[in-house]
Protein backbone atom coordinates (compact mmCIF):
# COMPACT_ATOMS: atom_id res chain seq x y z
CA UNK A 1 0.00 0.00 0.00
CA UNK A 2 1.01 3.50 -0.76
CA UNK A 3 0.38 5.38 2.41
CA UNK A 4 1.00 8.58 0.49
CA UNK A 5 -1.53 8.03 -2.05
CA UNK A 6 -3.91 5.98 0.14
CA UNK A 7 -4.41 8.96 2.90
CA UNK A 8 -4.54 11.78 0.63
CA UNK A 9 -7.99 9.81 -1.39
CA UNK A 10 -9.03 9.31 2.15
CA UNK A 11 -8.74 13.12 2.92
CA UNK A 12 -9.63 13.76 -0.65
CA UNK A 13 -13.28 12.15 -0.16
CA UNK A 14 -13.75 13.20 3.04
CA UNK A 15 -13.50 16.48 1.73
CA UNK A 16 -16.15 15.98 -1.08
CA UNK A 17 -18.63 14.68 1.90
CA UNK A 18 -18.05 17.30 4.26
CA UNK A 19 -19.86 19.59 2.06
CA UNK A 20 -22.51 17.41 1.53
CA UNK A 21 -23.01 17.04 4.85
CA UNK A 22 -23.01 20.64 5.69
CA UNK A 23 -26.13 21.10 3.42
CA UNK A 24 -27.71 17.80 5.29
CA UNK A 25 -30.30 18.31 6.75
CA UNK A 26 -31.81 17.53 10.48
CA UNK A 27 -33.96 14.68 9.86
CA UNK A 28 -31.46 12.76 8.18
CA UNK A 29 -28.52 13.30 10.64
CA UNK A 30 -31.12 11.99 13.31
CA UNK A 31 -32.40 9.17 10.67
CA UNK A 32 -28.78 7.96 10.54
CA UNK A 33 -27.98 8.77 14.29
CA UNK A 34 -30.89 5.93 15.01
CA UNK A 35 -30.23 3.67 12.52
CA UNK A 36 -26.72 3.54 13.38
CA UNK A 37 -28.38 3.10 17.25
CA UNK A 38 -30.43 0.32 15.74
CA UNK A 39 -27.95 -1.42 14.17
CA UNK A 40 -25.28 -1.39 17.20
CA UNK A 41 -27.99 -3.04 19.32
CA UNK A 42 -28.94 -5.59 17.08
CA UNK A 43 -25.51 -6.87 16.40
CA UNK A 44 -24.42 -6.68 20.33
CA UNK A 45 -23.31 -10.27 20.21
CA UNK A 46 -21.09 -9.83 16.95
CA UNK A 47 -19.15 -7.04 18.32
CA UNK A 48 -18.58 -8.58 21.69
CA UNK A 49 -16.80 -11.22 19.80
CA UNK A 50 -15.02 -9.29 17.84
CA UNK A 51 -14.09 -7.11 20.96
CA UNK A 52 -13.19 -10.52 22.43
CA UNK A 53 -10.41 -11.32 19.92
CA UNK A 54 -9.05 -7.92 19.82
CA UNK A 55 -9.05 -8.42 24.03
CA UNK A 56 -7.00 -12.22 23.34
CA UNK A 57 -4.43 -10.72 21.44
CA UNK A 58 -4.09 -7.88 23.86
CA UNK A 59 -3.53 -10.25 27.06
CA UNK A 60 -1.12 -12.00 24.73
CA UNK A 61 0.92 -9.25 24.52
CA UNK A 62 1.08 -8.54 27.82
CA UNK A 63 -0.54 -5.26 28.08
CA UNK A 64 -1.48 -4.25 31.71
CA UNK A 65 -5.05 -4.02 33.48
CA UNK A 66 -5.89 -0.38 32.47
CA UNK A 67 -5.18 -1.15 29.16
CA UNK A 68 -7.38 -3.70 29.02
CA UNK A 69 -10.02 -1.89 30.62
CA UNK A 70 -9.85 0.78 27.95
CA UNK A 71 -10.40 -1.72 25.70
CA UNK A 72 -13.00 -3.92 26.91
CA UNK A 73 -16.74 -3.62 25.38
CA UNK A 74 -19.04 -5.06 27.76
CA UNK A 75 -22.61 -4.59 27.78
CA UNK A 76 -22.75 -1.72 29.93
CA UNK A 77 -20.46 0.24 27.04
CA UNK A 78 -22.78 -1.07 24.50
CA UNK A 79 -25.62 0.44 26.05
CA UNK A 80 -23.84 3.49 26.76
CA UNK A 81 -22.97 3.73 22.80
CA UNK A 82 -26.85 2.99 21.98
CA UNK A 83 -27.71 5.62 24.33
CA UNK A 84 -25.31 8.23 23.75
CA UNK A 85 -26.45 8.11 20.02
CA UNK A 86 -29.93 8.22 20.41
CA UNK A 87 -28.91 11.42 22.76
CA UNK A 88 -27.28 13.15 20.22
CA UNK A 89 -30.09 12.54 17.95
CA UNK A 90 -32.54 13.78 20.69
CA UNK A 91 -30.45 17.00 20.49
CA UNK A 92 -30.48 20.59 19.05
CA UNK A 93 -28.96 20.45 15.46
CA UNK A 94 -26.67 23.89 16.10
CA UNK A 95 -25.73 24.06 12.74
CA UNK A 96 -27.34 26.72 10.86
CA UNK A 97 -28.13 28.94 14.01
CA UNK A 98 -27.86 32.72 14.08
CA UNK A 99 -27.11 34.60 16.86
CA UNK A 100 -26.52 38.05 18.35
CA UNK A 101 -28.10 39.83 15.50
CA UNK A 102 -27.72 43.36 16.04
CA UNK A 103 -28.81 46.80 14.22
CA UNK A 104 -25.95 48.74 12.84
CA UNK A 105 -26.40 52.47 12.63
CA UNK A 106 -25.59 51.78 8.85
CA UNK A 107 -29.19 49.64 9.02
CA UNK A 108 -27.40 46.41 8.22
CA UNK A 109 -27.89 43.48 10.75
CA UNK A 110 -24.73 41.69 11.47
CA UNK A 111 -24.74 38.25 13.98
CA UNK A 112 -23.01 34.96 13.44
CA UNK A 113 -23.99 31.66 11.91
CA UNK A 114 -22.74 28.23 13.47
CA UNK A 115 -21.35 26.11 10.52
CA UNK A 116 -19.48 22.95 10.98
CA UNK A 117 -15.52 23.02 11.28
CA UNK A 118 -15.48 20.77 7.53
CA UNK A 119 -13.11 17.35 8.22
CA UNK A 120 -11.60 16.03 11.53
CA UNK A 121 -9.38 13.74 11.96
CA UNK A 122 -9.58 11.72 15.32
CA UNK A 123 -6.33 9.51 16.20
CA UNK A 124 -7.72 7.47 19.16
CA UNK A 125 -6.02 4.03 20.89
CA UNK A 126 -7.91 1.57 22.79
CA UNK A 127 -11.11 2.86 23.11
CA UNK A 128 -13.23 1.18 20.60
CA UNK A 129 -16.41 3.43 22.13
CA UNK A 130 -14.60 6.21 20.50
CA UNK A 131 -15.65 5.34 17.19
CA UNK A 132 -18.88 5.51 17.75
CA UNK A 133 -18.76 9.16 20.03
CA UNK A 134 -16.51 10.50 17.18
CA UNK A 135 -18.72 9.34 14.48
CA UNK A 136 -21.98 11.04 15.96
CA UNK A 137 -20.93 13.74 17.03
CA UNK A 138 -19.23 14.60 14.11
CA UNK A 139 -22.45 13.49 11.77
CA UNK A 140 -24.74 15.51 13.49
CA UNK A 141 -22.63 19.05 13.67
CA UNK A 142 -22.40 18.61 9.77
CA UNK A 143 -19.02 17.46 9.69
CA UNK A 144 -17.25 14.44 8.03
CA UNK A 145 -14.73 12.26 10.04
CA UNK A 146 -11.76 10.64 9.28
CA UNK A 147 -11.15 7.73 12.14
CA UNK A 148 -7.74 6.35 12.80
CA UNK A 149 -8.06 3.83 15.99
CA UNK A 150 -5.58 1.82 17.46
CA UNK A 151 -4.02 -1.73 16.03
CA UNK A 152 -5.13 -3.10 19.16
CA UNK A 153 -8.88 -2.62 18.65
CA UNK A 154 -9.06 -3.17 14.84
CA UNK A 155 -11.61 -6.13 14.95
CA UNK A 156 -13.89 -4.05 16.79
CA UNK A 157 -13.38 -1.12 14.41
CA UNK A 158 -13.66 -2.60 11.65
CA UNK A 159 -16.99 -3.64 12.88
CA UNK A 160 -18.27 -0.81 14.18
CA UNK A 161 -17.38 1.40 11.10
CA UNK A 162 -19.33 -1.66 9.23
CA UNK A 163 -22.35 -0.15 11.24
CA UNK A 164 -22.07 3.69 10.94
CA UNK A 165 -21.74 3.21 7.18
CA UNK A 166 -25.28 1.07 7.15
CA UNK A 167 -26.52 3.99 9.14
CA UNK A 168 -25.19 6.42 6.58
CA UNK A 169 -26.37 4.41 3.73
CA UNK A 170 -30.07 4.15 5.19
CA UNK A 171 -30.37 8.22 5.64
CA UNK A 172 -29.55 8.54 1.97
CA UNK A 173 -26.02 10.15 3.82
CA UNK A 174 -22.71 9.73 1.84
CA UNK A 175 -20.80 6.97 3.66
CA UNK A 176 -17.24 8.61 3.09
CA UNK A 177 -18.88 11.05 5.78
CA UNK A 178 -16.90 8.41 8.36
CA UNK A 179 -13.91 6.73 6.81
CA UNK A 180 -11.79 4.40 9.24
CA UNK A 181 -8.23 4.25 7.94
CA UNK A 182 -7.48 0.56 7.04
CA UNK A 183 -3.85 0.52 7.77
CA UNK A 184 -2.45 0.51 11.11
CA UNK A 185 1.28 1.93 9.68
CA UNK A 186 2.17 4.59 11.80
CA UNK A 187 3.40 6.39 8.58
CA UNK A 188 -0.70 7.32 7.96
CA UNK A 189 -0.90 9.01 11.56
CA UNK A 190 1.81 11.50 9.82
CA UNK A 191 0.32 11.81 6.76
CA UNK A 192 -2.98 12.78 8.60
CA UNK A 193 -1.85 15.62 10.32
CA UNK A 194 0.36 17.02 7.64
CA UNK A 195 -3.09 17.31 5.47
CA UNK A 196 -4.34 20.67 5.83
CA UNK A 197 -5.71 20.91 2.21
CA UNK A 198 -8.23 18.14 3.41
CA UNK A 199 -8.53 18.20 7.23
CA UNK A 200 -9.49 21.15 8.92
CA UNK A 201 -8.79 19.69 12.95
CA UNK A 202 -7.25 16.86 14.57
CA UNK A 203 -8.63 15.54 17.61
CA UNK A 204 -6.50 12.76 19.34
CA UNK A 205 -7.45 10.59 21.83
CA UNK A 206 -4.56 8.43 23.07
CA UNK A 207 -1.88 8.02 25.90
CA UNK A 208 1.08 10.79 26.41
CA UNK A 209 3.52 8.80 24.28
CA UNK A 210 0.71 10.00 20.91
CA UNK A 211 -0.11 13.22 22.32
CA UNK A 212 3.34 14.42 22.85
CA UNK A 213 4.39 13.36 19.55
CA UNK A 214 1.15 15.08 17.64
CA UNK A 215 2.26 18.20 19.31
CA UNK A 216 5.64 18.01 17.52
CA UNK A 217 4.64 16.68 14.19
CA UNK A 218 1.32 18.14 13.52
CA UNK A 219 0.50 20.89 10.77
CA UNK A 220 -2.87 20.64 11.51
CA UNK A 221 -4.84 22.14 14.81
CA UNK A 222 -5.97 20.09 17.35
CA UNK A 223 -8.60 19.94 20.30
CA UNK A 224 -6.41 17.84 22.55
CA UNK A 225 -5.41 17.00 26.59
CA UNK A 226 -1.78 15.97 27.19
CA UNK A 227 -2.78 14.37 31.00
CA UNK A 228 -5.46 13.95 33.35
CA UNK A 229 -3.78 14.61 36.67
CA UNK A 230 -7.30 15.27 38.37
CA UNK A 231 -7.13 16.42 42.74
CA UNK A 232 -10.10 16.14 45.59
CA UNK A 233 -9.36 18.44 47.99
CA UNK A 234 -10.94 17.79 51.17
CA UNK A 235 -11.67 21.16 53.35
CA UNK A 236 -11.25 21.33 56.62
CA UNK A 237 -15.32 22.38 56.62
CA UNK A 238 -15.82 19.30 54.57
CA UNK A 239 -19.11 16.34 55.63
CA UNK A 240 -16.56 13.35 56.20
CA UNK A 241 -20.06 10.98 54.95
CA UNK A 242 -19.59 12.83 51.46
CA UNK A 243 -15.69 12.97 51.38
CA UNK A 244 -15.60 9.39 52.08
CA UNK A 245 -17.87 8.14 49.15
CA UNK A 246 -16.82 11.15 46.95
CA UNK A 247 -12.87 10.20 46.68
CA UNK A 248 -13.50 6.65 46.70
CA UNK A 249 -15.59 6.98 43.59
CA UNK A 250 -13.40 9.40 42.34
CA UNK A 251 -10.21 6.96 42.82
CA UNK A 252 -11.83 3.67 42.36
CA UNK A 253 -14.27 3.97 39.91
CA UNK A 254 -11.93 3.38 37.33
CA UNK A 255 -8.75 3.40 37.46
CA UNK A 256 -7.56 4.40 33.72
CA UNK A 257 -9.56 6.72 32.87
CA UNK A 258 -8.16 10.51 32.79
CA UNK A 259 -10.55 11.92 35.24
CA UNK A 260 -9.45 9.53 37.79
CA UNK A 261 -8.22 11.07 40.49
CA UNK A 262 -4.80 11.27 41.04
CA UNK A 263 -4.08 13.42 43.60
CA UNK A 264 -6.06 13.78 47.23
CA UNK A 265 -5.76 17.24 49.62
CA UNK A 266 -6.42 16.95 52.70
CA UNK A 267 -6.86 20.29 54.87
CA UNK A 268 -4.31 20.46 58.13
CA UNK A 269 -7.58 21.26 60.33
CA UNK A 270 -9.44 17.94 59.17
CA UNK A 271 -6.34 15.48 58.19
CA UNK A 272 -6.90 13.07 62.07
CA UNK A 273 -10.19 12.50 61.47
CA UNK A 274 -10.59 12.51 57.38
CA UNK A 275 -7.25 10.75 56.67
CA UNK A 276 -7.47 7.31 58.19
CA UNK A 277 -10.61 6.75 57.52
CA UNK A 278 -10.09 7.73 53.27
CA UNK A 279 -7.00 5.28 53.72
CA UNK A 280 -8.87 2.18 54.69
CA UNK A 281 -11.41 2.67 52.40
CA UNK A 282 -8.85 2.75 49.81
CA UNK A 283 -6.53 -0.04 50.89
CA UNK A 284 -9.23 -2.16 50.84
CA UNK A 285 -9.55 -1.73 47.54
CA UNK A 286 -6.14 -2.45 47.18
CA UNK A 287 -4.67 0.79 46.60
CA UNK A 288 -1.03 2.30 46.96
CA UNK A 289 -0.90 5.28 49.15
CA UNK A 290 2.63 7.55 47.96
CA UNK A 291 2.04 10.28 51.04
CA UNK A 292 4.04 13.39 52.17
CA UNK A 293 5.70 13.12 55.79
CA UNK A 294 3.22 15.20 57.62
CA UNK A 295 0.29 12.78 56.25
CA UNK A 296 2.49 9.67 57.24
CA UNK A 297 2.86 10.84 60.64
CA UNK A 298 -1.15 10.93 60.68
CA UNK A 299 -1.72 8.16 59.38
CA UNK A 300 0.75 5.74 61.88
CA UNK A 301 -0.74 7.56 64.25
CA UNK A 302 -3.78 5.82 63.39
CA UNK A 303 -2.22 2.52 63.02
CA UNK A 304 -2.67 2.46 59.32
CA UNK A 305 0.92 0.98 57.29
CA UNK A 306 1.79 -0.19 54.03
CA UNK A 307 2.35 3.69 53.39
CA UNK A 308 5.29 4.81 50.11
CA UNK A 309 6.64 8.02 50.83
CA UNK A 310 5.76 10.45 47.90
CA UNK A 311 8.16 12.24 45.54
CA UNK A 312 7.97 15.49 44.10
CA UNK A 313 7.37 13.37 40.85
CA UNK A 314 4.71 12.06 42.53
CA UNK A 315 2.80 15.28 42.72
CA UNK A 316 3.00 15.59 38.78
CA UNK A 317 1.77 11.80 38.14
CA UNK A 318 -0.98 10.33 35.73
CA UNK A 319 -0.87 7.09 37.21
CA UNK A 320 -4.14 5.49 35.44
CA UNK A 321 -3.20 2.61 38.23
CA UNK A 322 -4.57 2.01 41.84
CA UNK A 323 -1.47 4.39 43.25
CA UNK A 324 -2.56 7.80 44.92
CA UNK A 325 -0.51 10.39 46.03
CA UNK A 326 -1.73 11.99 49.72
CA UNK A 327 -0.95 15.27 50.85
CA UNK A 328 -1.90 18.00 53.54
CA UNK A 329 -2.19 21.47 53.21
CA UNK A 330 -2.56 24.37 54.84
CA UNK A 331 -6.35 25.14 53.72
CA UNK A 332 -7.80 26.40 50.61
CA UNK A 333 -5.16 29.03 49.36
CA UNK A 334 -2.31 26.05 49.67
CA UNK A 335 -4.77 23.60 48.12
CA UNK A 336 -5.57 25.86 44.71
CA UNK A 337 -1.88 26.88 44.70
CA UNK A 338 -0.99 23.39 44.66
CA UNK A 339 -3.47 22.20 41.80
CA UNK A 340 -2.88 25.32 39.75
CA UNK A 341 0.95 24.39 40.16
CA UNK A 342 1.25 20.40 39.59
CA UNK A 343 -2.49 19.68 37.72
CA UNK A 344 -3.00 19.98 33.86
CA UNK A 345 -5.74 21.70 33.95
CA UNK A 346 -8.33 18.78 33.32
CA UNK A 347 -11.00 18.45 36.00
CA UNK A 348 -10.19 19.33 40.02
CA UNK A 349 -13.25 19.12 42.68
CA UNK A 350 -13.30 20.57 46.61
CA UNK A 351 -15.50 18.86 49.20
CA UNK A 352 -16.57 21.79 51.73
CA UNK A 353 -19.78 22.97 53.38
CA UNK A 354 -18.71 26.87 53.05
CA UNK A 355 -20.21 28.39 50.32
CA UNK A 356 -17.97 31.02 50.24
CA UNK A 357 -14.72 28.48 49.49
CA UNK A 358 -16.40 26.79 47.14
CA UNK A 359 -17.18 29.61 45.52
CA UNK A 360 -13.44 30.54 45.61
CA UNK A 361 -12.18 27.27 44.32
CA UNK A 362 -14.63 27.31 41.05
CA UNK A 363 -12.83 31.03 40.03
CA UNK A 364 -9.17 30.54 41.01
CA UNK A 365 -8.41 26.55 40.28
CA UNK A 366 -7.54 27.06 36.16
CA UNK A 367 -8.89 23.65 34.83
CA UNK A 368 -11.35 23.02 32.58
CA UNK A 369 -13.83 21.12 34.89
CA UNK A 370 -14.40 22.68 38.38
CA UNK A 371 -16.16 20.66 40.85
CA UNK A 372 -17.97 21.05 44.32
CA UNK A 373 -19.07 17.74 45.84
CA UNK A 374 -19.10 15.62 43.32
CA UNK A 375 -16.51 13.56 42.14
CA UNK A 376 -14.06 14.12 39.37
CA UNK A 377 -15.46 11.04 37.46
CA UNK A 378 -18.59 12.89 36.15
CA UNK A 379 -16.21 15.52 33.95
CA UNK A 380 -17.90 13.50 30.62
CA UNK A 381 -19.86 14.87 27.76
CA UNK A 382 -22.53 12.21 28.84
CA UNK A 383 -22.78 12.71 31.95
CA UNK A 384 -22.54 16.78 31.11
CA UNK A 385 -25.64 16.12 28.74
CA UNK A 386 -23.51 16.40 25.54
CA UNK A 387 -24.77 12.77 24.46
CA UNK A 388 -21.14 12.28 24.31
CA UNK A 389 -17.50 13.40 23.67
CA UNK A 390 -14.92 13.83 21.22
CA UNK A 391 -12.61 14.21 23.14
CA UNK A 392 -11.68 16.01 26.52
CA UNK A 393 -9.38 19.33 26.17
CA UNK A 394 -7.64 21.83 28.87
CA UNK A 395 -6.25 24.02 26.37
CA UNK A 396 -8.03 27.59 26.23
CA UNK A 397 -8.59 27.96 22.68
CA UNK A 398 -11.45 27.08 20.52
CA UNK A 399 -13.00 24.81 23.26
CA UNK A 400 -12.59 23.49 26.74
CA UNK A 401 -13.49 20.44 28.77
CA UNK A 402 -16.06 17.47 27.43
CA UNK A 403 -16.10 18.50 23.88
CA UNK A 404 -19.48 17.92 22.16
CA UNK A 405 -21.65 19.48 19.08
CA UNK A 406 -20.87 23.02 19.65
CA UNK A 407 -17.28 22.48 20.06
CA UNK A 408 -17.08 20.89 16.70
CA UNK A 409 -18.63 23.74 14.83
CA UNK A 410 -17.20 27.50 14.17
CA UNK A 411 -18.70 30.88 13.76
CA UNK A 412 -18.88 33.17 10.95
CA UNK A 413 -19.91 36.83 10.97
CA UNK A 414 -23.38 37.03 8.61
CA UNK A 415 -25.07 40.16 7.48
CA UNK A 416 -28.22 41.08 6.80
CA UNK A 417 -29.08 44.07 4.54
CA UNK A 418 -31.78 45.66 2.09
CA UNK A 419 -29.80 47.35 0.05
CA UNK A 420 -27.53 49.24 2.25
CA UNK A 421 -24.09 50.76 1.30
CA UNK A 422 -21.09 52.08 2.63
CA UNK A 423 -20.77 55.79 3.42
Amino acid sequence: MNIDQYMTDLGRRARTASRAMARASTAAKNAALDAVADAVERERDALKEANGRDLARAREKGHDAAFIDRLTLSDKAIDTMVEGLRQVAALADPIGEISGLKFRPSGIQVGQMRVPLGVIGIIYESRPNVTIDAAALCLKSGNAAILRGGSEALECNTALAKLIGVGLEAAGLPQDAVQVVGTADRAAVGKLITMTEFVDVIVPRGGKSLIARLMEESRVPMIKHLDGICHVYVDDRADLDKATVICDNAKTHRYGTCNTMETLLVARGIAQQALPRLARAFQAKEVELRVDAEARAALEAAKIGGLVDATDEDWSTEYLAPVLAIKIVGGLDEAIDHINTYGSHHTDAIVTEDHDRAMRFLREVDSASVMVNASTRFADGFEFGLGAEIGISNDKLHARGPVGLEGLTSLKYVVLGRGEVRQ
